[in-house]
């Protein structure tokens, strides 16, 4: 009879922790993609969106200017933004040698190169912005998974039940050691599962660009008061 007490009692065990271990591998496979994620949109954001608005910095030039593109494209908070940077010849011939020039006279080079730039750097906001979102659904997911898990696994439930099949007193079986108020409480908080912080703690949330066509009359007065602001630059000659 005891032997076959001590079986049951393992076998509930055993079934315990391959619904929790199981379970709680999903989640945190999912937390970790969802980190992996986090890192590969903020390598996107410094490599694409990142150069793209350091390109349209070094051809505002002024600081004026580069605060009216930005409440006219309603982007949200200025980002890698330095005024080195943005006036500093040499990188900003580093920061546009690979662009493509076309147009016959310099203003039409300078602006057809501007947006150029704003059409890049458009789409690459639109496609952070879809990336942005999927995260966001999948952090819902994780938190709503992490509400299924404690639904399904009451965690101080499972520990009295664990030290009962363990023993059969209030002093006697190996875990009992280890289950006192105090070491209850550390385990209990080991097994526990915490959701990873939300999008916004890590990334920035951008609003979309507008399509140029929206905004074509104010987006060429800046263009051009930023062109007449430099009258010895050329892109060609970059």
């Amino acid at each position: 009879m005891e032997d076959f007490a001590k079986t049951l009692a393992f076998e509930v065990k055993k079934d315990m922790a391959e619904r929790y271990f199981g379970f709680r591998k999903i989640i945190e496979e999912d937390s970790d993609d969802y980190q992996k994620e986090i890192i590969s949109f903020t390598l996107e954001l410094e490599s694409k969106i990142g150069f793209d608005l350091l390109r349209i910095y070094t051809l505002l030039q002024k600081d004026e200017l580069i605060q009216r593109f930005y409440k006219l494209t309603k982007l949200g908070e200025v980002l890698f933004f330095d005024s080195y940077v943005s006036n500093s010849p040499t990188i900003r011939a580093r920061l546009l040698e690979d662009q493509e020039i076309r147009g016959l006279f310099r203003k039409s080079r300078f602006q057809n190169m501007f947006m150029d730039v704003y059409n890049r750097l458009r789409e690459h906001v639109d496609n952070y912005r879809s990336g942005i979102a999927s995260l966001i659904e999948d952090h819902k997911v994780i938190e709503e998974e992490i509400k299924i898990f404690y639904k399904k696994n009451d965690i101080t439930g499972i520990m009295l039940l664990l030290r009962s099949l363990d023993g059969d007193g209030e002093t006697s079986g190996p875990m009992v050691g280890t289950l006192e108020t105090g070491g209850t409480i550390s385990l209990e908080a080991k097994m526990r599962l915490q959701a990873p912080q939300p999008v916004e703690k890590f990334l920035p949330i951008l609003e979309a660009i507008p399509d140029p066509s929206s905004i074509k009359s104010e987006l060429n007065i800046l263009i051009n008061t930023a062109y007449e602001n430099q009258p010895d630059f050329d892109v060609k000659d970059l």
